[in-house]
C-alpha cells in the first residue's frame, strides 16, 4: 500500500474484520510497532523481536486478555486487545500508520463493542494522538481524565 488517502471515503463495518490472531500475522504486528511515526504517535515503546514476541506470547496466553486481527478487505491492518489491568476492563487498539485516515480503528472498536459486553471500558490516548482520541469519542468513549505517565501525558477516557 502506499500512503493514506483522506479523501477516500471510510469503510463499512462490512468491509473490516475481526478475526483470532493468529502466529502469521506477529511478524505484521512486529512492522507496525516498529514504525517510529506511529511509536511515536502511540507513545509506546518498540521492542525488540525477542521481546515482542515474548509480550505477545504472554498476551494471548492470558485468559483475561481478548485479543484480535483487524482486517480490511482480508488484508491485516492492526489488533485490537482488551484486557483486566488493576481489576479495569480496557481497550487499545494499533492500526498500520499505512491506512491511517481509513476508519479501520473507529470500525474495528465497535465491533470490539458489540464482543465484549463489560462495561465500563477504559482506554487512553497520547495527548497529541487527536486520530486515537476521535476514535475513542466516535465510539461514545468519555473523556474521564489525565494522567503523566512514563514521561509523557495521557488521556484518560471510559465508556459505561
Amino acid at each position: 500500500m502506499t500512503g493514506v488517502d483522506c479523501a477516500m471515503t471510510p469503510p463499512s463495518a462490512a468491509d473490516v474484520r475481526l478475526r483470532p490472531v493468529e502466529a502469521a500475522d506477529l511478524p505484521i504486528f512486529l512492522a507496525h510497532q516498529d514504525d517510529p511515526i506511529a511509536a511515536a504517535m502511540a507513545v509506546f515503546p518498540t521492542r525488540a523481536p525477542d521481546a515482542f514476541y515474548a509480550h505477545w506470547a504472554e498476551i494471548l496466553a492470558d485468559p483475561t486478555c481478548l485479543a484480535w486481527t483487524i482486517t480490511a478487505d482480508g488484508v491485516v491492518v492492526g489488533d485490537i486487545v482488551s484486557w483486566v489491568e488493576d481489576g479495569r476492563h480496557e481497550v487499545g487498539y494499533w492500526i498500520d500508520r499505512q491506512t491511517w485516515g481509513r476508519g479501520y480503528a473507529t470500525a474495528a472498536l465497535r465491533l470490539l463493542l458489540d464482543i465484549v459486553p463489560d462495561r465500563p471500558l477504559h482506554a487512553r490516548a497520547a495527548d497529541h494522538n487527536i486520530g486515537s482520541q476521535r476514535v475513542l469519542e466516535h465510539c461514545g468513549f468519555v473523556r474521564v481524565g489525565e494522567t503523566d505517565a512514563d514521561g509523557f501525558h495521557e488521556r484518560i477516557y471510559r465508556l459505561d
